[in-house]
């Protein structure tokens, strides 16, 4: 036999390798995957406005539920107010001040109703 006649396998591994590497090997075609890219991409993008909505959304509603707080926690009154009862607020000069009677029995400026509920936050009531 011949030693100098070359075999049409150019690696010595041949099966091992990830490309092909003689004449009669398949041909290799590389996959176009922008369209893929781009359908996830659109998909990604639209996931990431849902959570930032989601977000600003929850920053928002704590916001409003701190500047409720704080307007009932810089008021006057001289009750230790109790969790789950429904209290209402009146504008007044020089403080606003929570009170027990509702708008219905006297003419104050009424600012809003609250109700104490847990970790002693305060919920507006509509």
């Amino acid at each position: 036999m011949n030693s100098s006649k070359k075999n049409d396998n150019i690696a010595k591994n041949p099966n091992m390798l990830p490309y092909a590497s003689n004449i009669g090997a398949p041909k290799i075609e590389i996959n176009d995957i922008s369209k893929w890219k781009e359908e996830r991409s659109g998909a990604l993008n639209n996931y990431f406005n849902e959570k930032y909505d989601e977000l600003k959304e929850s920053y928002l509603s704590l916001m409003k539920e701190y500047e409720s707080n704080k307007l009932i926690y810089n008021a006057k009154f001289e009750f230790v107010p109790v969790i789950g009862k429904t209290y209402y607020l009146y504008e007044s000069d020089p403080q606003n001040f929570l009170s027990l009677i509702d708008p219905n029995s006297w003419d104050k400026k009424y600012l809003g109703s609250f109700k104490l509920i847990s970790e002693n936050r305060w919920k507006k009531i509509n």
